[in-house]
């Protein structure tokens, strides 16, 4: 039988507010556990939230971003359950009437096409604490530093249809919260995770097969880990007469599989009830509005720019306006070299290859925008070949110099460009080689394209690599065809 997976997502985000959605507490990264979690924050008798405004700022922005309907009104509620890292008994949530309604995020497949995934809401919540089972010798510790954190979930409609398709929507929500700037999307430290909803039906039919849920999936490769796992296991499951159950399980990258954890909880199982300490959001149109005015550029309007104005290709502007990150960096470099298409070559080519090789993020590159912008314009105007540039770039990765400039000075790479340098050169190579000249003379026209090569080799050789190589070509050309 035929069978077609059908996925969906919630991806938490943590938003990248200073305190947390209802208390003045830090929501700083590593502190020791248990000094970031006030009264407010484990629900002490007399203590109430206060809604933190930059936190509704953040989800609007969100809303606007994806196009998505944003309400007049959102309503807090809580979510009713027992958790060791849980410690008011509730999760302020967002169930009824959530802050962003229906929108849509736009994902780019491996053949360069588009496809639509409807989001069906995103809703304000606050983080749980967090259980901590290493080190404690059979014990659970529990760090409420988290509790109280601001969350966005944002929940797709199911319209996913391989692990592929969701690893890029995860990405495009990725970007799309990184542009704006509402979160930094570290998922190493927990700032954007997702939970996967996976089921599979037979081709060609229209109802939904039993899902289940893998919880808390924090990077894209272990989405399409679970995913491609949880498929087979499904599919594995029908297939021997078995039935799939709606569950909860668990993602394990060490064995690659997921595990069951719990039945899956229905929205009555929370008991799902307004909060009576919170009042309804109310947003204004003029609230939207500025907040509409004051959006950054998106990542598609960014690939559509670099492809109309700076005439990249639909793939390299793709992969340069993938990360907020990345795309200031090529526009730096493009503006310092005045050239896009020799800036999108050497970030995508030289400096990817590097950080890849070092395990880095491009904001943690050793070689700055400024400085490879500037080694980038010596290759243009000559002063460097492209040998000598690879030099200078490792140069500058190593830290052995400020400037490509500097570089180029201390190594006398400092392209030669002097005809008649030149030309003794090849005078020389062509006096020194007459086996490999006699070869030449007497190789038939449309063959000796490829024996210039040798002769090419050894000018450059002798000029340490600093020979202006179309010039070394023409030149050599000229000569030896002088000889036949």
């Amino acid at each position: 039988m035929q069978w077609e997976t059908v996925i969906g997502l919630e991806v938490h985000v943590q938003l990248a507010t200073r305190s947390k959605i209802f208390s003045g507490a830090s929501t700083a990264f590593g502190a020791e556990p248990n000094t970031q979690a006030c009264a407010v924050d484990l629900g002490l008798p007399g203590v109430l939230p206060v809604l933190n405004e930059a936190a509704v700022a953040m989800a609007v922005k969100f809303g606007l971003a994806i196009h998505a309907e944003i309400p007049e009104v959102s309503v807090f509620d809580r979510k009713n359950y027992f958790y060791p890292d849980l410690p008011k008994g509730y999760q302020t949530s967002q169930m009824y009437q959530p802050i962003v309604g229906a929108g849509v995020v736009e994902i780019t497949l491996e053949d360069g096409t588009t496809k639509p995934i409807r989001v069906h809401h995103a809703h304000l919540e606050e983080d749980a604490g967090k259980s901590l089972h290493e080190d404690f010798h059979g014990m659970t510790g529990v760090d409420l530093n988290r509790a109280g954190t601001p969350l966005l979930e944002i929940v797709s409609e199911p319209d996913m249809r391989s692990a592929k398709e969701a690893a890029a929507y995860l990405k495009a929500i990725h970007s799309i919260v990184t542009y704006l700037g509402i979160s930094d999307g570290n998922m190493a430290e927990g700032s954007m995770r997702c939970d996967v909803n996976v089921s599979v039906r037979p081709k060609d039919q229209e109802a939904f097969g039993t899902r289940a849920e893998i919880k808390n999936v924090n990077s894209f490769r272990f989405v399409e880990r679970a995913i491609a796992f949880e498929v087979e296991r499904q599919i594995e499951l029908l297939e021997d007469g078995g039935k799939v159950i709606q569950e909860t399980r668990l993602f394990d990258p060490d064995r690659d599989e997921t595990r069951s954890m719990r039945t899956k909880e229905e929205a009555n199982d929370y008991r799902y009830f307004p909060c009576p300490d919170l009042l309804p959001v109310v947003l204004d149109q003029a609230y939207i509005d500025h907040l509409r005015d004051n959006l950054p550029e998106l990542p598609a309007e960014k690939r559509a720019r670099f492809e109309s104005e700076l005439g990249l290709s639909a793939y390299d502007a793709s992969v340069l306006s993938a990360t907020r990150e990345m795309a200031d960096y090529f526009e730096e470099v493009k503006d310092v070299c005045g050239d896009a298409k020799q800036a999108a070559n050497w970030v995508q080519g030289e400096l990817a290859g590097a950080l890849n090789r070092e395990g880095l993020a491009i904001a943690d590159s050793p070689v700055s925008a400024h400085q490879l912008g500037e080694l980038i314009a010596r290759v243009i105007d000559d002063t460097i070949n492209g040998k000598a540039a690879k030099q200078v770039f490792q140069a500058l990765w190593n830290g052995q110099g400020a400037k490509a400039d500097d570089v180029i000075e201390a190594q006398g790479l400092k392209q030669v460009t002097d005809t008649g340098a030149i030309e003794a050169m090849i005078d020389q190579v062509i006096a020194d080689s007459p086996a490999q000249v006699a070869q030449y003379r007497d190789a038939e026209p449309e063959k000796r394209g490829k024996m210039i090569g040798y002769f090419v080799g050894q000018v450059m050789k002798a000029s340490r690599g600093t020979a202006n190589p179309q010039q070394v070509n023409q030149l050599l050309k000229q000569k030896l065809d002088a000889l036949c």
